[in-house]
């Protein structure tokens, strides 16, 4: 890699300990931004073997001045920060558009006034809403059908403005589902690992019928590295995506099958979304990104999901999770 200096917000999160842990490994100098507390705890980063080799810094990317301060010196930022929870956006909607919409911005002018070389935005497939037709391309009509998806689209629309309006050199990375070793307990496969791995024999899920597409951790985090070289990307929206779906229920079945349980599932009201926001299918088309970077998935969702389970089932990684917790 020709970088020598990257910035990556939302770095003490799922996917961004990952991809700060796969920019280490090339040999770059990683800054890592962590959401500000008190507790001066640093999230996933906490846990990855590399974090000696990283400059932790902890913040906000809602405050404007300190965006200012923590991208001068760098050349590439990959922008994770972000409130992605969809249930809790139906809480607290404000919330998500001062993190995800405002912060983005923040970050975008942050760069614009430094002329940093590269702004990946990381988007989200949710933006697409249910599809209108399969698989998905990036022509695909957007459809805010949740608090959450809507802050998406707007921060992506402020990204393509200031690359329309000042130039500033920005690629929209929109990556379908993303599963792996520290995902959320919000999302539906640790969800799923870890009722199971607590040896619950009745698991508790929401709508088993939506479909999604699901990519294994590092294989997003290489699609995010591949894209942010490619010249050609810039001012692109790229998917993200193994161009494959399946349903909850048979990615239920998958687990259960890989873990050897008999366990049932208990569909539970509370968690099933309000019937005009669930997106009931979701599968990309990932021909664009194939084509600008030649990339190629390394994972198998068998052999993701396995290498997931064996994470989870971990005393230390499972106490970390409350199996029996509804995770809004």
């Amino acid at each position: 890699m020709k970088w020598k200096s990257v910035l990556v917000t939302g770095a003490d999160g799922f996917i961004g300990s990952h991809l700060t842990e796969e920019l280490v490994r090339s040999g770059i100098r990683v800054r890592a931004l962590s959401y500000y507390n008190s507790f001066n705890y640093w999230g996933w980063l906490e846990d990855v073997e590399c974090l000696d080799q990283i400059e932790v810094v902890s913040g906000d990317v809602r405050d404007p001045s300190f965006c200012m301060e923590i991208t001068k010196d760098v050349e590439v930022i990959f922008n994770l920060a972000a409130l992605i929870g969809i249930p809790y956006s139906y809480i607290a909607p404000s919330s998500y558009v001062d993190t995800n919409v405002k912060g983005a911005l923040h970050i975008y002018e942050a760069a614009r006034q430094h002329r940093i070389q590269q702004v990946i935005q990381i988007s989200s497939s949710e933006v697409y809403g249910t599809a209108r037709y399969v698989p998905i391309d990036e022509g695909h009509p957007l459809q805010p059908q949740s608090p959450y998806s809507a802050t998406k689209i707007a921060a992506d629309a402020i990204a393509t403005s200031y690359h329309l309006s000042f130039g500033l050199p920005v690629i929209i990375a929109r990556p379908f589902n993303t599963y792996g070793p520290r995902q959320s307990a919000r999302a539906v496969i640790p969800t799923i690992i870890a009722q199971l791995a607590s040896g619950q024999k009745r698991v508790k899920l929401g709508n088993v019928t939506p479909t999604r597409d699901l990519t294994y951790v590092t294989d997003t985090c290489r699609a995010l590295i591949a894209l942010g070289q490619c010249k050609e990307a810039v001012g692109e929206v790229v998917n993200i995506g193994s161009n494959h779906e399946i349903s909850v229920q048979d990615l239920f079945e998958m687990i259960n099958q890989i873990m050897g349980s008999c366990a049932a599932i208990d569909i539970d009201k509370e968690r099933v979304r309000p019937m005009h926001s669930e997106v009931e299918r979701l599968w990309c088309n990932n021909e664009k990104l194939i084509s600008m970077t030649k990339f190629e998935l390394k994972y198998s969702l068998e052999e993701g999901l396995t290498k997931t389970i064996e994470w989870f089932q971990n005393p230390m990684n499972l106490n970390k999770y409350k199996a029996g917790l509804y995770n809004v």
